[in-house]
């Protein structure tokens, strides 16, 4: 789950890291508020949406104008800046040309930045770690840097026995070429990091750019924090920072049937059981020349209900030419996910192409239920069958 960065910040400046001060508005008026409550001479009024790239971004409404991540002098200046913003569609790298609309914007206390640098931390699934991560190419998208400057990224990883030390910080601080007051700042700045994303139970929290000020002090210019949704049980006070308005629709409807659903550009729909099940259903997908529109796994205690709002998902996104079912029966056995199947076709009434393949528990009990349906179900002996009729009822339906 992803939030806002002032709510990150918020949430990071509770464990110690060091951070402006700043203030959230929904108008215009509300950030001339926020403004007077900062210090000035210098504000900076930053667009609230899930996406980076804000600074660099265009509007829709005014395409040849300023970013959404805006340097003022003056109240009146943050005022204009806000009208510019809030209503309006932001367009960057990661919100693609459909853009996003700003609702809200985050009025914060300027900063004499001597230096930018970058710092995050994240699992790293190699080694089964919290890794910390830092560069001197503050500023930049890291996955830029990896690419052309992979000699500029630094790593450490904290081993979860000992927990994270003083060496760990002062290593990455040798390494960016932090010096005097700063490295002490630095070590400071990264155990507090640590200690909000392991009790936080944080996926990632990335600081981009960290800036090194003229007095010496290390501040988090921005914040991306995002949750792991398996642990939101164990924090409703996070899970109650969600802005449904940044999701999309059908991937909120999902989270509420407890659904994994992640909307993609293909056309044909994928219903599976398992990430790493759904992983090889794309791929193949792929490999015989279609691509899929969604990733859709209904997990391992698949129910028919929860396969009729799967459908029901799958059909309302109108770019779906066909759909493919690639279920391995263990908990939820194959007979139950035919009948699944079977009751969600007669119910949404499908109108596409529908190939699906089963094996595991109750496999052939499974495959008599979706036979006797009288449904035009189109069945699959194996991956590769599967993925072959269902490219090819996509390409005689066009």
């Amino acid at each position: 789950m992803n939030i806002h960065e002032y709510q990150g910040k918020e949430l990071l400046r509770r464990y110690g890291v060091a951070v402006l001060d700043g203030h959230v508005a929904w108008t215009a008026d509300e950030a001339v508020e926020a403004a007077k409550k900062l210090p000035g001479p210098v504000y900076v009024v930053k667009s609230q949406i899930h996406a980076g790239g804000r600074g660099a971004g265009c509007f829709k409404e005014d395409p040849n104008g300023k970013g959404g991540v805006r340097v003022v002098k003056s109240v009146e200046d943050v005022k204009a800046a806000a009208e510019a913003m809030i209503g309006k569609t932001l367009v960057t790298k990661q919100t693609g040309p459909a853009g996003k609309v700003v609702s809200r914007v985050y009025v914060e206390d300027g900063c004499d930045i001597k230096r930018e640098l970058y710092l995050s931390l994240l699992v790293d699934r190699e080694t089964s770690r919290i890794t910390i991560m830092a560069s001197t190419e503050g500023g930049m998208e890291i996955e830029e840097v990896a690419e052309n400057h992979p000699e500029k990224i630094l790593k450490v990883a904290v081993d979860p026995a000992s927990g994270i030390s003083g060496w760990h910080a002062r290593k990455l601080a040798f390494g960016l070429g932090l010096e005097g007051k700063q490295i002490g700042a630095f070590g400071k700045f990264v155990a507090a990091m640590y200690q909000a994303f392991t009790e936080l139970d944080c996926a990632i929290v990335e600081i981009n750019p960290l800036v090194v000020t003229g007095a010496g002090d290390v501040v988090a210019l921005d914040a991306k924090v995002s949750f792991d949704d398996n642990a939101l049980f164990r924090h409703k006070d996070l899970e109650a920072l969600r802005d449904e308005s940044e999701m999309d629709p059908k991937e909120l409807d999902a989270t509420k049937h407890d659904l994994n659903y992640v909307a993609l550009d293909g056309e044909i729909g994928c219903m599976v059981n398992g990430a790493g099940l759904a992983m090889a259903t794309m791929d193949i997908i792929k490999l015989y020349g279609s691509s899929p529109a969604n990733f859709l796994d209904v997990g391992g205690t698949a129910t028919a209900e929860r396969v009729t709002e799967a459908f029901r998902i799958i059909t309302s996104d109108k770019n779906v030419k066909a759909i493919l079912v690639n279920i391995f029966g263990g908990i939820a056995k194959c007979d139950m996910i035919a009948n699944g199947v079977v009751a969600a076709a007669k119910n949404l009434t499908l109108s596409v192409p529908l190939v699906v393949r089963l094996e595991g528990t109750n496999v052939e009990l499974g495959k008599k239920i979706l036979a006797e349906s009288g449904l035009k179900i189109i069945p699959a002996d194996n991956l590769a069958d599967a993925a072959e009729k269902v490219v090819r009822a996509v390409k005689e339906a066009a």
